[in-house]
């Protein structure tokens, strides 16, 4: 019989998630399109607690864990949200509150920002993570430890 693997740091894991907002409603989930989620634990790209419910899983195994805002997408931060002379926009992507738009950085980066407010000839965009502020579950499925 072969040793089980278990997630210990740098780790690297494949695994499905669903996450869901605290409400039951669907905000993302690997299933959609079958590709799975590759990350490495402990290379920065999540969170330290969101590492600490992974830690100790092995293949094959799910679970379920309630993540506050701090330790999935952070808090909104007033500093990412900047008002916009409207005349920015043209007539292709006119402004209207819920939009996503990409806008381009120096260097070429796009970045997301949603439209939040239109008054005037001002428009107010948020640059934050759309589910900054917010509580999440995620139901992850280990799918295989490098």
């Amino acid at each position: 019989m072969t040793d089980v693997k278990k997630i210990v740091a740098d780790s690297e894991v494949t695994l499905h998630f669903d996450l869901k907002l605290k409400d039951g409603s669907a905000a993302d989930s690997t299933r959609v399109h079958n590709k799975p989620a590759k990350l490495t634990i402990g290379d920065g790209s999540l969170t330290e607690n969101f590492e600490a419910c992974l830690m100790g899983l092995s293949e094959g195994e799910k679970k379920s864990f309630t993540l506050p805002p701090e330790d999935a997408f952070g808090m909104p931060n007033p500093d990412n949200i900047h008002h916009m002379d409207r005349t920015k926009f043209g007539m292709d992507t006119p402004a209207e509150p819920g939009m996503i738009i990409s806008f381009s950085q120096p260097g070429g980066v796009e970045i997301p920002g949603i439209v939040r407010e239109v008054a005037g000839d001002s428009v107010t965009v948020d640059f934050n993570h759309p589910l900054a502020g917010q509580t999440v579950v995620f139901d992850v499925e280990i799918l295989a430890i490098g």
